[in-house]
């Protein structure tokens, strides 16, 4: 038997080549989508962790991916922050998401508080001097090929790359809080707050700062309707099932490959079926039962399926490396849980898709499969 399924492979190359293929795209898209989705989530996680603030405030609500929305407080309301107990850093900063050669954000920032947070570390040049100067980090820069002096073109302006820092804190691009508020038409405005506490020597306390500093923010005088979130809170909301989208892209996705994998395989082995009629007619007059035919086509299906997700592992795998390469910035998560899932989501929708066919080929008649022509 084991022989009769290989050669019933062998002998159409073709299709059994586009089986393999349909099986390998099916879980090319499936962990490609799932890499570039949870790539994009985990990477906006790592970026804020690194920014060194604690307690963010602003005034409505707020994107977790996007930041904020537009830069409607006064940045003197950062003094009003400061004074506040157990408050040690208080930095305004604007958001503005662009689209450009791709999506991103870029931070318009107060550099000496923003630096207070916690400090960049600079790989070339240093701080902001003029208003069009622009900070950016060593991903972009390598992604770019930028260096220190280089003209770099943001929000339609030319602007000059003044340093060079480690990735990790924050947006990709930094500029002046007031060039930013300036472009918008809005000067002397900021998006949100970045506020830094008082150290504590155990969890529990920084908690505790964390809440009082809270309460004392919403008790404040026109700040009593700020959304106010910590940095766990902040962090929390950067999951799956706070972001309902996020889900059904992924689940679109999936099922659109399934279908895909379904589809192919079940033309594939319907097909097969139907030319190897006399074939199952002389397998069940040599006391073949109808397990055993079932049995072939299935096996016939799963090797197919095997052969199609091992090419698509390795593939995703040459996607990721390709991507990193031409996309340093890019994040590509490809974790062995949804490689798991993945294999398992194909291996299960091929073996469906050849189901009917193998149950249709069970069922045949042998005395009328002898006589097909």
């Amino acid at each position: 038997m084991n022989k009769l399924i290989v050669g019933n492979l062998v002998h159409r190359p073709l299709r059994s080549v586009i089986s393999a293929l349909a099986v390998s795209i099916e879980v090319i898209m499936i962990l490609s989508i799932v890499a570039i989705m949870y790539g994009i989530l985990n990477g906006n996680r790592v970026q804020n962790s690194g920014t060194g603030w604690d307690i963010l405030a602003h005034p409505g609500a707020a994107s977790a991916i996007m930041g904020t929305g537009a830069a409607s407080a006064d940045v003197r309301i950062a003094d009003v922050l400061r004074k506040l107990p157990h408050v040690q850093v208080v930095s305004p900063a604007n958001v503005k998401f662009t689209l450009g050669s791709s999506p991103e954000n870029i931070d318009g920032i107060d550099y000496v508080s923003f630096n207070a947070l916690r400090p960049f570390v600079f790989i070339q040049g240093g701080p902001f001097s003029k208003p069009f100067d622009i900070i950016i980090d060593d991903l972009q820069a390598a992604s770019k090929n930028i260096k220190v002096g280089d003209p770099v073109k943001v929000l339609d302006h030319t602007f000059y790359v003044c340093g060079i820092v480690e990735h990790g804190k924050g947006a990709r691009k930094f500029i002046p809080i007031t060039t930013l508020d300036s472009l918008d038409g809005n000067p002397g405005k900021a998006a949100e707050f970045f506020i830094r506490t008082d150290d504590a020597p155990t969890e529990e306390a920084k908690k505790a700062i964390q809440e009082q500093v809270r309460q004392e923010i919403l008790s404040t005088d026109g700040l009593q309707d700020w959304n106010v979130q910590t940095i766990q809170e902040f962090l929390a909301g950067l999951t799956p099932e706070h972001i309902p989208a996020f889900k059904i892209g992924i689940d679109v996705v999936i099922g659109i490959a399934i279908i895909i994998g379904f589809m192919a395989i079940f033309q594939s082995m319907y097909t097969a079926v139907m030319e190897r009629t006399r074939e199952i007619g002389i397998l069940k007059s040599m006391g073949a039962g109808r397990f055993d035919i079932v049995s072939v086509v299935l096996r016939e299906t799963g090797l197919l399926a095997l052969v199609g997700v091992i090419l698509g592992v390795a593939a995703t795998y040459l996607l990721k490396y390709a991507l990193h390469r031409a996309q340093p910035t890019m994040s590509f998560e490809v974790t062995p849980t949804w490689v798991a899932l993945g294999v398992a989501i194909a291996l299960i929708g091929s073996l469906f898709g050849a189901l009917y066919p193998a149950l249709k080929a069970a069922r045949k008649d042998p005395i009328d499969a002898l006589s097909y022509e």
